[in-house]
């Protein structure tokens, strides 16, 4: 083997799950057919839940909370008159310190997410193209301008245009609607304050009876959103037109990305086929509205990260089965909120809609691994909150370790976990009976819940079996 895991292609999933394996100790290969790092907003906001995840990586979060915003006041053109909307979202909470999506143009995220990885000794080999790939029950080669590469696995994140997945012959059902078609552009301009999000009309028809114009933080640039699209190539002079249009003093300046978007609803029906894995766009694309398509790839490479460096360690391979049946679900689920909010309500959503696309709600309950336990609190499968632990937290205490367990009794060892004493706050949040014993999963889901020896014997087909489960 030249390594343990191949991840093809460098977006925000492939990063992630390429991050996921090196803290863990895990040779993996980040390989991406583009020539440089992405440079556009393709997406611009990350879920509430998507921060969570990120952030027992080493603090990621951290870093990207500084860089970007929450709470950005809408403003709203229309014949009768400008109306301001303030900023939607919660404000945090001792279990939800991320309450709101955060916006973020998505090579920002990328940036952070790369230097994380650096940080662990890898680094994305850029310009090298996935063409080919061999699978057999003990590997996969794949075959690349650099030669042939071989691995025990390999993690097709290479976008909506897969190889891997062409290459497997995987069918991507579903529909294109060549009708709904917007502009999504990276724009700088002048005329227009940053401190609001600002948009006119509503999808309807007639070409470009919508336009919003977002400012993206930590980037002199607006993202310019608009449609229906008419005849023309929406090149740099029509956008310089739609931009002129919102007002005397409004002006383009520039263009430094821009794309066609078409309403494109497909996904898989298998993640899996034998040693090879979809993730992302590979797996599932969706509508932009919600910002769900690029969460629910960190959500997918999250998930599949813990399971893949378990395997790689001794633990069943048996395990990786429960990938499909965690993530095909939630995919499934997250396509129809996001095709929901582009057939009319991409910028009004209700509040359950809000609630419904942060992905706090997500849970694995019905899933291999999750029980249908109805007791207090969050029960196997389900979202593990954060909750005060003396003078730190449930999520902090989450970046020491893979498994982490939460006792009410000092005493408890769990081996392959690490034991947090849960006080009052904690033990409340997660309504933790008198000598109860919970192991909150690497990917911040619950596992279970029990006395102690049952939780002990839950977890121990679930721990590294060689090596150590070093987490950086």
């Amino acid at each position: 083997m030249d390594t343990e895991v191949i991840v093809a292609g460098a977006g925000p999933t492939g990063l992630t799950a390429a991050l996921e394996l090196a803290r863990r100790g895990i040779g993996v290969r980040l390989l991406d057919a583009a020539p440089a790092p992405f440079t556009g907003s393709r997406g611009k906001g990350l879920q509430p839940r998507s921060m969570e995840l990120l952030d027992a990586v080493g603090g990621v979060t951290d870093r990207l909370v500084a860089l970007g915003r929450t709470h950005l006041p809408v403003r709203r053109y229309g014949p009768d008159g400008v109306h301001d909307e303030p900023g939607r979202g919660r404000e945090p909470t001792p279990d939800t310190p991320w309450p709101t999506s955060l916006l973020l143009p998505q090579w920002r995220t990328e940036q952070v997410l790369r230097e994380r990885l650096a940080e662990c000794g890898v680094v994305p080999e850029q310009g090298v193209r996935v063409d080919d790939l061999t699978a057999d029950d003990h590997g996969v080669t794949v075959t690349t301008a650099v030669g042939p590469i071989r691995a025990r696995y390999l993690v097709g994140a290479d976008g909506g245009g897969s190889t891997v997945r062409r290459r497997l012959g995987i069918p991507f059902l579903g529909e294109t609607r060549e009708e709904m078609r917007m502009v999504v552009a990276d724009v700088e301009l002048e005329g227009l304050d940053r401190e609001h999000w600002h948009q006119w009309g509503s999808p309807a028809p007639g070409a470009y009876s919508w336009v919003a114009l977002c400012p993206l933080p930590a980037s002199p640039t607006w993202q310019l959103q608009a449609g229906p699209l008419d005849d023309r190539e929406p090149d740099e002079a029509v956008l310089a037109e739609i931009v002129g249009a919102r007002g005397p003093r409004v002006r383009l300046r520039s263009v430094a990305w821009r794309s066609v978007w078409r309403l494109n609803v497909r996904m898989v029906a298998d993640y899996r086929v034998g040693p090879v894995f979809l993730a992302g766009d590979a797996a599932h694309v969706h509508s932009p509205a919600g910002a769900q398509g690029m969460n629910t790839g960190i959500g997918d490479a999250v998930n599949l990260g813990w399971k893949l460096a378990a395997v790689l360690r001794g633990v069943d391979e048996a395990l990786l089965d429960t990938y499909t049946a965690e993530r095909l679900p939630i995919a499934a689920g997250v396509l129809g909120i996001s095709t929901e909010l582009s057939g009319g309500a991409m910028w009004a959503r209700t509040a359950e809609q809000v609630r419904t696309t942060s992905q706090l709600d997500l849970s694995y309950r019905d899933g291999p691994l999750g029980s249908s336990d109805d007791g207090p609190g969050p029960r196997p499968g389900d979202r593990a909150p954060d909750a005060p632990v003396g003078d730190s937290t449930v999520f902090l205490r989450r970046r020491e370790a893979d498994w982490t367990v939460l006792t009410t009794d000092a005493g408890v060892e769990v081996p392959g976990a690490t034991v947090v004493v849960a006080g009052e706050a904690a033990a409340t949040t997660y309504a933790l009976a008198p000598g109860e014993v919970l192991a909150i999963r690497p990917d911040g889901y619950v596992g279970t819940r029990g006395d102690a020896d049952a939780v002990r014997a839950w977890l121990a087909p679930l721990t590294a079996r060689r090596g150590t489960a070093r987490v950086a």
